[in-house]
This record gives C-alpha cells, sequence and structure tokens, in this order.
C-alpha cells in the first residue's frame, strides 16, 4: 500500500499570517511533482570533415512529440516527455525523480552548414541530427599576362 499522507511539522504551531503564507508556498514548491519541473535533455555535438552531428538523449519520448526546427542559424529541438498518470488507486509512486513535460534546446550553427541537406533520425530513445558541411571553396588561381 503506497504512503500517501505527508507530515506537516508546524502544524500545531500558530504562525503569524505571513509566515504562515511563506510556509505554504515553500511546501508547494517542493510538493510538486517531477512533472512540472522544466528539463533539458542532454545534447554532444560532435564534427567530422564533412558533417556537424548532434546527439540528444530522449528516452521516453514519442517521436512525434518531437520538433526541429533550423532557422536563420539556430537549429532549435523542441519536444514533451509525457507523464502517464496512473489511474489505479491501488498503485501510488514512492519517488518520481525523472523530469517530464516540455523541453527545448537551440544552437548557434555556423554558415558552413548546408541548410538544405539537414537529416534527422530517431533510433532507442537518441535523436542524432546530421548537419552537412558546405562543399570548401577552394581558391582559384588567376594567371597573371605579362605585357610588355
Amino acid at each position: 500500500m503506497p504512503v500517501t499522507k505527508r507530515s506537516d511539522p508546524f502544524g500545531d504551531v500558530d504562525f503569524p499570517t505571513g509566515i504562515r503564507l511563506f510556509q505554504d508556498a515553500v511546501n508547494r514548491l517542493f510538493s510538486e511533482p517531477a512533472t512540472t519541473r522544466p528539463w533539458a535533455p542532454p545534447v554532444d555535438i560532435l564534427e567530422t570533415e564533412n558533417d556537424l552531428i548532434l546527439r540528444a538523449d530522449l528516452p521516453d519520448v514519442d517521436m512525434k512529440d518531437i520538433q526541429i526546427e533550423l532557422e536563420q542559424g539556430t537549429l532549435t529541438v523542441k519536444g514533451e516527455r509525457k507523464f502517464e498518470k496512473n489511474e489505479d488507486k491501488t498503485v501510488g509512486y514512492h519517488r518520481i525523480e525523472r523530469s517530464y513535460g516540455e523541453f527545448m534546446r537551440c544552437f548557434s550553427i555556423p554558415e558552413t552548414v548546408d541548410a538544405e541537406k539537414v537529416k534527422a533520425d530517431y533510433k532507442s530513445g537518441v535523436l542524432t541530427v546530421t548537419l552537412p558541411k558546405k562543399p570548401a571553396v577552394k581558391p582559384r588561381a588567376i594567371k597573371i599576362d605579362v605585357s610588355e
């Protein structure tokens, strides 16, 4: 049977109204479930000769809940990990440490990235965004004609 009763160590103490309101606010802050805490998935960014690669850990995030946008040199990854409330009253949580809710991460992308060829893959809870680099522009040698 889950433990659901919370004890109030200050329940019998008669505090002035201002202190009681402060205490109530602190209690709400620490008693809010993890479903309301903001979170940011961890990300690795690596560079190869031809690509920038971003990998984000998004376990338990449904692919349909992920959005990726590239606009004016900023890559934005946003989405939501949903908390599934248990309707079965005989089951209760003892601890909730994982974060849930909406997230958003923004990254500056260099001008060397070819925005038209960006692609994304989602497998085993890891989002991989591949940002191909534009072909390097090689300097062109200019022949100098000598006139005498």
